[in-house]
């Protein structure tokens, strides 16, 4: 690196600590798998300390290592917590040591996931598929009378892993009222659901929300689909926001920007279809149809070309990262009442 680039450098990350400071406030929190990529903050209290001087409400993240100076580290601060977590295995003891500690932080909400992965990547045949579903069902059971005792609610995120109807179906299947959906608006594009009909399916489950703009570019295995800055995608994102707001009014507002290159979506190979009994042409069709009418002008924006081996482009790499948040808080601001 020259001494010219470290300047450089060193001047651009003392503009972005000065104008963080100065931030006007929002009333959007920011989800931790928004600095999923390049930076990758794990500490619930630093990522805290970092959403604070970007001007966000709140926070949602893992249960802290320290529960009591987090939650006094919020009330200074007038800021609010959601947690994240992982659900039940074994006997279950972690999930309810994951939750007391999100509790004892002052999270009435909780996030959770079945799947950690994609669907369609994760599952070659339906036989694998329906034990994951028998496993996942368990695994709810097993945490609702943890979170009925806690008082705390549990957001049920649509994670790439199942349809909108399927969401439903599960959520009705326990008709709990500390069990909801974490509404994900722009997830389900990559399950051929149409994401505005999918919010306005889950927005009556809604405990919690990732708020995202999504873009896209055809591929010969299907298409990409890539988290963009609010504004700078395909979603109404005055709609769903609408649709949300009508629904559950008390539900918070959490910015999920992950700036990451391009996910292939390859619903065109045999592989994309064995797990699913309900997807049907229509579905394709649509999705396909609106992928070639809304696709990006130029290229999805690509992050790894960015190399990670030379400093300077690692730091690129983390300034676009933080600019891409900025932007969306800066958009929801000014255009969506956040």
């Amino acid at each position: 690196m020259t001494r010219r680039s470290f300047s450089f450098i060193t001047a651009a990350g003392a503009t972005a600590a000065a104008a963080a400071a100065a931030a006007p406030k929002s009333k959007m929190g920011i989800c931790s798998t928004s600095y999923m990529t390049f930076r990758r903050i794990r500490d619930t209290h630093e990522f805290l300390e970092h959403c604070a001087a970007l001007g966000a409400a709140g926070i949602q993240a893992g249960p802290p290592a320290d529960p009591a100076r987090l939650r006094k580290r919020l009330d200074e601060l007038g800021m609010w917590y959601e947690g994240m977590v992982s659900l039940p295995k074994g006997d279950g003891a972690g999930f309810e040591t994951q939750i007391k500690a999100c509790k004892a932080a002052g999270a009435t909400v909780v996030r959770a996931g079945c799947l950690l992965g994609r669907r369609y990547e994760t599952f070659s045949t339906m036989a694998e598929w329906q034990r994951f579903v028998t496993e996942s069902k368990a695994s709810l059971k097993q945490a609702i009378p943890v979170l009925e005792r806690e008082q705390v609610t549990m957001a049920l995120e649509n994670h790439k892993d199942w349809t909108a109807d399927e969401h439903i179906a599960l959520l009705k299947e326990y008709a709990h009222e500390r069990l909801g959906a974490l509404v994900d608006l722009g997830n389900n594009v990559a399950l051929l659901d149409e994401p505005h009909e999918l919010v306005d399916k889950l927005a009556p489950y809604a405990a919690s929300t990732h708020i995202k703009d999504m873009a896209y570019e055809e591929d010969p295995a299907g298409f990409r689909m890539s988290e963009v800055p609010l504004g700078d995608g395909k979603l109404d994102l005055q709609r769903m926001l609408k649709a949300i707001r009508q629904a559950k009014p008390q539900v918070r507002f959490v910015l999920e920007m992950i700036t990451r290159d391009p996910l292939l979506v390859p619903c065109l190979t045999e592989k994309y279809w064995e797990t699913y009994a309900d997807r049907s042409p229509r579905h394709l069709a649509r999705t396909l149809a609106m992928v070639r009418q809304e696709k990006s002008r130029g290229p999805l924006p690509r992050f790894t070309q960015l190399s990670a081996v030379e400093s300077f482009n690692k730091q690129a790499q983390l300034i676009a990262e933080e600019n891409n948040i900025k932007t969306c808080l800066n958009y929801g601001r000014e255009q969506l009442s956040l």
